[in-house]
């Protein structure tokens, strides 16, 4: 079983965000996260719940500018989704995805092309296209799962009225598996669902 780590491991994490966010230059954006190797230091006590809420030891964690804190050195490695700085990794719970997609807009790309602009609980926007790509799977019970990818394997799972957003702008297409409902963004087509699916 991993090393459980401590409220010191917890501090540790904060100290060393707070110090990376302190020292980049305000536009340069995200924490290079996948450019760190810093040692595995074990599990630490956080659980991301699949509507977006963070605990700590059984604790919603309740400041608002700590998530968000959190989720810029986020980074899904082949052994789970881990906070990593430049120090140390630690493993942490994902109930589904580590993010959610809490609103889209619809607005105009180059040449009047249709992008979908998406904002997460923890602040991203995120346009989807070639390389944030917009994937439904299918729930138990036949329930749409739909994600949206953020940053290097870290996904939103789209909330359920963004979702039928989606659906009300998606158009049926043509596809080998038949008619198909699907959005477009950046110059690419995400299917959504069959294409009697706004019906239902």
């Amino acid at each position: 079983m991993a090393e459980q780590t401590g409220a010191g491991g917890l501090e540790g994490v904060i100290a060393a965000a707070q110090a990376v966010q302190e020292g980049a230059p305000k536009k340069r954006g995200l924490p290079p996260v996948h450019l760190w190797n810093p040692p595995h230091c074990g599990e630490i006590d956080i659980f991301i719940r699949k509507d977006g809420v963070w605990f700590h030891e059984g604790t919603p964690i309740g400041r608002e500018a700590l998530v968000r804190l959190f989720s810029t050195v986020l980074r899904k490695d082949p052994d789970g989704i881990h906070l990593v700085t430049p120090v140390e990794k630690m493993r942490i719970r994902v109930e589904d995805a580590p993010f959610v997609a809490v609103r889209v807009d619809q607005v105009e790309g180059e040449g009047g092309a249709p992008v979908l602009r998406f904002l997460t609980n923890v602040g991203d926007e995120v346009e989807a296209g070639p390389d944030n790509a917009i994937r439904v799977e299918m729930g138990e019970g036949g329930e749409p799962r739909p994600y949206l990818h953020v940053r290097r394997g870290l996904e939103a799972l789209i909330a359920r009225p963004v979702f039928y957003e989606l659906v009300e702008l998606a158009e049926a297409r043509e596809t080998p598996q038949g008619p198909t409902l699907g959005v477009a963004s950046n110059g690419a087509w995400f299917p959504v669902g069959p294409a009697r699916a706004h019906l239902l």
